[in-house]
């Protein structure tokens, strides 16, 4: 018998049961609600995940790892972190590579050891990785052969140390993977405590660096029973058709340096027991045979991935019947897409999230039969977080179906911005993360995102923002004034666009200024629609660029 969504949550955390919630207050006096029981420490998460055995977690190319041989190889390199390297706990080490099965490794072996995860963005330049590790103040590059050519020079000027992975030849100054994991030496004794940093993911920076953002062991932790809470209190409502089905397999279609991918997918699955296949990069027809090939349960991506499945030439070729569920996030949804996935897919049905990295990826979902009959809303709020609607200025709460900025909260969130108090005090309020998205919430608790209050391109799930590619733009001697924005893209969900104004008498192609920016940003920030002009912007009367009246001018380029 199906529940209704209220009696689902009612049920799964009534006193006893395993999602019960209790409150928790913070040493700064913010109580949130907590699961009673939760493990301390992602480490004992691990230790609990540790009894899959010999089923089948890693799946990349022609290579096969069980949870057991994942693990034993994560425990081989914890131990040389903390016996060759001298890592303790609160050292920050630092992950830089594509998506490999020492990925996940790494970042099981560093929190296991009480040190702290550093996601590297694969795409970053020379520059951009330089900047993360001597902010973070990484003292271990874990890393991939392209990367850590990248962060050699870095390495040497930080007095940090490199394990490449997978390397063709010798690098000169880098231990190599295989070389420093033992096979069979045991993970080192480290008592790791709730309160414990984890990991430091970075976002885009609205000033032009990024910030790394930064989670507690207790955050990951009630993250991960977030995920699984809302996985059961789905089953209640919509229950499956057969309960007692094996946990199935997820395809890794999205960057592990992402939190969609480290903790929403990669976490998800080994807590969940499933299968997890690696993709080295994204390729649509590649995915298709890997959900055909491994029976695939599950498909998390941003929405561009399933458009690009959908629109394949050979989709209808492939045997996709194993999906049960075929969603994910990092941009907004088309409805059309939902109704699309409902349609195509035999057995699947559309599930998507609206999650930040500042919440670990947790946040509103819309599934099943809420994907269907409100296509337009971002979904019902996850345990244990809230959701409020405020206004921008005044921070006052709004009433249901009001507009104002969408506000969460939770024990998932983080913590702050690593040694960025004042981007923590102006986005964390009282235990309260400011979203920056304006939407409302409907009598029934869902969430709607309605615009966005950022100056922010949000571009198949990576946050460009505007104010880092001007800075870079502003750099160039010919340019007077650069206005960069977000312009609509059927695929991708918004493009960068940028409009410049020259320095008189100077001169700009738009080759020339790809170039320029190419040795500053990662090429996913690098504008794809360029206009040179030679009359000024327009200005409101504070003197601050009219986006609104630009990005209309440019959509009609789009089309």
């Amino acid at each position: 018998m199906s529940l209704s969504h209220q009696e689902a949550v009612a049920q799964v955390t009534s006193p006893g049961q395993m999602f019960e919630l209790v409150p928790w207050t913070r040493p700064d006096g913010v109580t949130y609600d907590i699961f009673k029981n939760a493990p301390p420490s992602m480490r004992e998460i691990f230790a609990l995940c540790r009894a899959h055995g010999d089923a089948p977690y890693l799946v990349f190319g022609d290579e096969r790892r069980t949870f057991a041989e994942t693990f034993a190889e994560a425990d081989a390199f914890a131990a040389a972190l903390v016996e060759r390297y001298g890592v303790q706990k609160g050292d920050r080490v630092a992950i830089a590579m594509r998506n490999f099965p020492e990925w996940v490794e790494a970042f099981i072996a560093i929190l296991s050891i009480g040190a702290i995860s550093v996601s590297m963005n694969a795409w970053w330049t020379e520059d951009e990785l330089d900047f993360a590790l001597e902010d973070s103040g990484a003292t271990v590059i874990v890393a991939d052969e392209q990367r850590a050519k990248l962060a050699a020079a870095s390495a040497a000027r930080l007095g940090a140390r490199i394990v490449v992975v997978r390397s063709s030849a010798p690098i000169e100054g880098a231990d190599r993977w295989e070389d420093v994991v033992v096979p069979g030496t045991p993970l080192p004794d480290v008592a790791v405590e709730s309160e414990d940093d984890a990991t430091i993911l970075y976002t885009s920076g609205t000033t032009g660096r990024p910030k790394g953002a930064v989670s507690t062991q207790r955050a990951l932790v009630n993250t991960v029973m977030g995920f699984l809470a809302r996985g059961m209190v789905a089953a209640l409502v919509t229950p499956p058709e057969d309960p007692d089905a094996p946990p199935g397999g997820a395809i890794l279609a999205v960057p592990l340096f992402h939190v969609t991918g480290c903790v929403a997918v990669m976490l998800g699955s080994l807590v969940a027991g499933r299968k997890l296949a690696i993709m080295y990069k994204w390729d649509p027809e590649a995915a298709l045979e890997l959900i055909q090939s491994e029976k695939l349960s599950a498909f998390v991506g941003v929405p561009t991935q399933s458009i690009d499945m959908l629109q394949h030439p050979r989709f209808a070729e492939y045997d996709t019947s194993s999906l049960l569920s075929v969603g994910g996030g990092g941009a907004p949804t088309p409805p059309a897409l939902i109704a699309n996935i409902d349609n195509s897919f035999k057995a699947a049905s559309p599930g998507f999230s609206y999650g930040m990295t500042e919440t670990n990826a947790l946040g509103p979902s819309l599934a099943g039969q809420d994907a269907l009959d409100k296509p337009m809303a971002a979904g019902r709020v996850p345990l244990p977080m809230q959701a409020e609607i405020r206004d921008p200025s005044t921070f006052e709460v709004l009433p249901v179906g009001e507009r104002g900025e969408i506000w969460f909260r939770g024990v998932n969130l983080i913590r702050g911005y690593w040694n960025r108090p004042d981007a923590t005090a102006e986005t964390i309020v009282d235990g309260w993360l400011r979203t920056g998205d304006i939407g409302h919430l409907d009598d029934e608790g869902l969430v709607y995102v309605d615009d966005r209050l950022k100056d922010m391109v949000l571009r198949g799930g990576e946050n460009v923002y505007c104010a880092e590619v001007e800075a870079a733009i502003y750099e160039h001697p010919s340019v007077m004034e650069a206005a960069v924005l977000g312009v609509p893209h059927e695929r991708l969900g918004e493009e960068v666009a940028t409009v410049i104004v020259l320095n008189d008498g100077a001169s700009l192609t738009q080759d020339e200024l790809v170039g320029f920016l190419g040795e500053r940003l990662a090429s996913f920030k690098i504008p794809t629609v360029i206009d040179i002009r030679t009359s000024p912007l327009p200005r409101n009367p504070a003197g601050k660029f009219l986006k609104r009246e630009l990005r209309g001018e440019l959509e009609p380029q789009q089309g």
